[in-house]
């Protein structure tokens, strides 16, 4: 199906029902919130009915996001709903508990760009192409022709912004570019977002980057350089999981490293790996193939514990995948 059929598919759920539930993958970031945000601003154009449902406590940085006071954590839903838009999940495991939200038949428009998507919706919208799923939300709207407001463009430059890295990653392309100029052009600031979600740091951020980075490693080619984050130190320095975010790029940015890593355990013993490439290593395919997923540049995935095994097996996979 093309990208006309699938907007076509999409818009057609959208105007023939009514009473959605719009989800986004569990930890949600800048893409996840911006697409499902300015998702719901589509919906109230049109004059539909709505609820938004996240697993947890969205990020301090993102509540400047327009219409985010709207969002309802997953213990405050009280019913079931059998119009689902789940937007940035690549499949179902990740919409985490807001899952027990769906009816049994629950028709399901699914709204994302990762490659590992396998198109579990009744609709699926899903663009390979897009850097961002926020850029598939601003198709959307205009393919339906539904005015793009401020505060929706906020949402969507905001999704944009974070998933090419601030416009540096290899996937800001003409579109993206293009996309941008017209968001700015309906009132986006770009140096308040990008001030908020890309520069400002909390002092429990810098602090866990000072002391991550004691961390840092290189393997013996310095191809590979990882840190790694333990539950103590979270809890030592008062510091919460959104406050590692970013960790990562400092590994990735070593001169002469192809993939950089951040090992952070996680409460219950898990250890989440997010890994990040340069030109050559597609850590998607490392990601799916540790139960993960993502992008060929930026990926992630959670492993058992303890800390140690984890990262061993990360690091197997990884060298496995490095040019020879």
């Amino acid at each position: 199906m093309d990208r006309r059929q699938m907007l076509q598919e999409a818009s057609d759920f959208i105007l023939q029902n009514d009473d959605f539930l719009l989800i986004t993958h569990v930890q949600p970031d800048g893409d996840a919130l911006g697409s499902t945000l300015g998702f719901a601003h589509l919906l109230q154009a049109l004059g539909k009915r709505y609820a938004i449902a996240v697993e947890e406590p969205i990020p301090a940085k993102f509540r400047f996001l327009p219409m985010s006071d709207r969002i309802q954590l997953a213990s405050q839903i009280s019913r079931r709903f059998s119009k689902i838009v789940a937007l940035d999940c690549g499949d179902i495991k990740r919409f985490g508990r807001c899952a027990e939200f769906l009816e049994p038949q629950a028709d399901i428009l699914n709204i994302d760009h990762h490659k590992t998507n396998d198109c579990f919706g009744r609709a699926n919208l899903v663009d390979l192409e897009a850097a961002a799923t926020s850029q598939i939300v601003f198709n959307l709207a205009s393919f339906m022709g539904t005015e793009i407001g401020r505060d929706m463009s906020v949402c969507l430059y905001t999704g944009i912004l974070t998933d090419t890295g601030g416009f540096r990653y290899g996937n800001t392309t003409v579109e993206v570019h293009t996309i941008a100029a017209e968001l700015l052009r309906n009132g986006v600031s770009p140096y308040d977002v990008a001030d908020r979600v890309l520069e400002t740091l909390t002092w429990s951020q810098l602090q866990l980057i000072r002391e991550g980075l004691k961390s840092l490693q290189k393997d013996e080619l310095g191809k590979v350089a990882w840190m790694v984050v333990e539950r103590d130190l979270l809890d030592r320095l008062g510091a919460g999981d959104e406050d590692a975010e970013g960790l990562v790029s400092y590994a990735r940015n070593v001169q002469g490293v192809e993939v950089g890593i951040l090992f952070r355990e996680k409460a219950d013993g898990t250890v989440k790996a997010s890994l990040r490439s340069k030109y050559h290593v597609d850590v998607g395919e490392i990601a799916l193939s540790l139960g993960g997923g993502g992008h060929a540049r930026a990926a992630g995935c959670t492993l058992a514990g303890p800390v140690d095994k984890a990262v061993a097996e990360v690091l197997l996979k990884v060298r496995e995948s490095l040019p020879s």
